[in-house]
């Protein structure tokens, strides 16, 4: 049971880990306190890396240098005093007091120096010389570079020096050899050298070094601190103001800014304040108007129906008696009827319109099929369509099941849309799709007529507007039935598209979702015609759903 948590634990962690990298740019796109945090310490950090190392490396030359003056100075010194030695003694001919004299001088550069190991070797071995001897004491030829010796035996009153690892019971250190030549008189020039231990300004630089990082580690902890104080003064204002934006977009038209202060975030504070009052206001002011204006088109309209209910009933009488008038009063007696029936189907429209802005449209769903009601609408246009010299085809591969809709505003959607394409068809065939998956049902109305420009398709469902204004409506549409078509697709959870191009056409689409408030896939039909009209041809003949099987509807078999 313990090992099993461990490896829960394990892989939660992994797992949290994994995901850094997401959460950290969900970050960076979302939280202006972080990014500026984050690009405070990265700047900071950067320059106090640079000047520490900058310090280090300054630090570690000065000490170098300050060691190096000393060990030439120091060799210099020592080589000085033994020079001295053996200028001022006089000898003669004696060899074994030069060797005498000779062990002293060497006795006398270990003490008069604070070299670490000393070394020397003559450098020309002369047969009519006093024979002595080269010498070391801790420093081996091996630690000398041929390179300085040869700089030493080249310049007899220069010091050449180099970098040498010395070795310092049994370990490597870092240190320094100063080479000169010594002049032995009766014996000639020898080359003279001190090794020099750095070990201690090695130690010191690496103390001054774990100093810098450790202070410049607290100087980003300190920033870091800093900032996140700082950052969290200036950004919770900007933060309380974006979250009071976003509610005040949401609908919270009440939300305000706490100010505090009068600085330039208080300034802001109270300017937000304002602009959200007038906001508000307007926002009153405007739903207020919105009202009277519904209530006005509601109360106007139901007031106009009683008038309007006489006038018909005289306009319909003197239309049946019009054959007994003279011809002027009999075509005054047809335009005084066909004005009144317009001016009836907009005073429904408007009703309609103002049932959709108050909110209290209703559906009475039943169980429909949208291929049977597309059939009804087309045998109920057919006439107008005739008249126009159009021709309505059906296509209903799918659409034949029952789905919950409300008939009434179905048909009139339908009823509209044909109406639409017949009007502007141009006389061409107008083909109607009915199709369904398994998601919605759908309809579409396709005429080959004039088409608008996308500029006019997107304004095609606003209330009383013309693509051409100069243009009559000849079956006497209200400038309202789209947008009434509209809202009677979203009331049923659906949508109702348009496409159209100049010379093309016009495709209306209405989708329905089977079930649930909205559709959650792909319409059944397609917004944008796959097909063009030379290729409709004969396919699009009207199918005679009546001829089908009686039972075929209730097994659904059929979509």
């Amino acid at each position: 049971m313990a090992a099993t948590t461990a490896t829960t634990t394990a892989v939660a962690v992994i797992r949290d880990w994994r995901g850094w990298p997401t959460v950290t740019r969900a970050l960076w796109r979302r939280s202006l306190r972080f990014r500026t945090l984050t690009i405070t310490l990265l700047l900071t950090s950067t320059a106090i890396l640079i000047t520490c190392v900058t310090m280090a490396l300054i630090i570690q030359n000065d000490l170098f240098e300050s060691r190096k003056k000393e060990a030439l100075e120091d060799a210099a010194r020592s080589v000085n005093q033994a020079q001295t030695t053996l200028d001022a003694t006089a000898l003669g001919d004696d060899p074994a007091a030069l060797r005498e004299l000779w062990e002293s001088v060497q006795e006398d550069l270990g003490r008069n120096s604070t070299a670490d190991g000393l070394a020397g070797f003559r450098i020309n071995v002369d047969e009519e010389a006093v024979s002595l001897s080269g010498f070391t004491a801790g420093l081996s030829a091996n630690n000398i570079s041929p390179a300085l010796r040869t700089r030493v035996v080249k310049f007899d009153d220069w010091q050449s020096w180099q970098s040498a690892s010395l070795d310092v019971d049994g370990r490597a250190v870092p240190g320094i050899i100063v080479g000169q030549q010594l002049q032995v008189p009766e014996a000639g020039p020898f080359e003279v050298y001190f090794a020099y231990d750095l070990a201690n300004a090695d130690n010191t630089l690496t103390f001054v070094q774990r100093t810098l990082w450790i202070a410049g580690i607290g100087l980003v902890a300190i920033v870091a601190a800093i900032s996140f104080v700082v950052l969290r003064t200036v950004s919770t204002p900007i933060v309380e103001a974006a979250e009071t934006s976003a509610r005040l977009a949401s609908g919270d038209l009440g939300v305000r800014i706490d100010v505090h202060g009068e600085d330039e975030i208080a300034t802001l504070g109270r300017s937000f304040n304002a602009m959200a009052d007038s906001i508000e206001s307007q926002i009153k002011e405007l739903g207020e108007l919105s009202l009277v204006q519904q209530r006005f088109v509601s109360d106007v309209s139901h007031e106009l129906r009683t008038p309007l209910t006489t006038i018909r009933l005289a306009a319909d009488m003197l239309n049946d008696q019009r054959e007994e008038f003279d011809p002027t009063t009999a075509r005054t007696t047809e335009l005084l009827h066909t004005q009144v029936q317009r001016f009836e189907t907009l005073l429904s429209d408007l009703l309609e319109i103002s049932r959709y802005d108050a909110g209290s449209v209703q559906l009475e769903l039943e169980a429909t099929s949208l291929a049977h009601l597309a059939e009804d609408i087309i045998e109920q246009m057919q006439p107008l369509a005739d008249g126009r010299g159009s021709e309505l085809r059906l296509v209903a591969p799918g659409g034949y099941s029952p789905v919950e809709m409300d008939p009434r505003r179905v048909r009139r959607v339908l009823r509209n849309l044909i109406g639409n394409a017949i009007e502007h068809g141009e006389g061409r065939p107008i083909v109607v799709t009915v199709d369904s998956n398994q998601h919605a049902v759908a309809a579409g109305v396709r005429d080959f007529g004039l088409g608008m420009d996308p500029a006019d398709a997107e304004r095609v469902f606003d209330r009383f507007w013309r693509a051409d204004p100069s243009r009559q409506r000849t079956i006497g549409g209200t400038g309202l039935g789209l947008s009434i078509a509209l809202g009677d697709a979203t009331l049923h959870g659906g949508t109702l598209g348009v496409w159209s191009e100049l010379g093309v056409g016009t495709n209306f689409v209405l989708t329905l979702p089977r079930r649930g408030d909205a559709a959650d896939g792909p319409s059944p039909i397609p917004l944008e015609p796959q097909e063009p009209m030379s290729e409709i041809g004969d396919a699009t003949q009207p199918i005679q759903l009546a001829d089908l099987p009686a039972d075929l509807f209730d097994r659904g078999s059929i979509e």
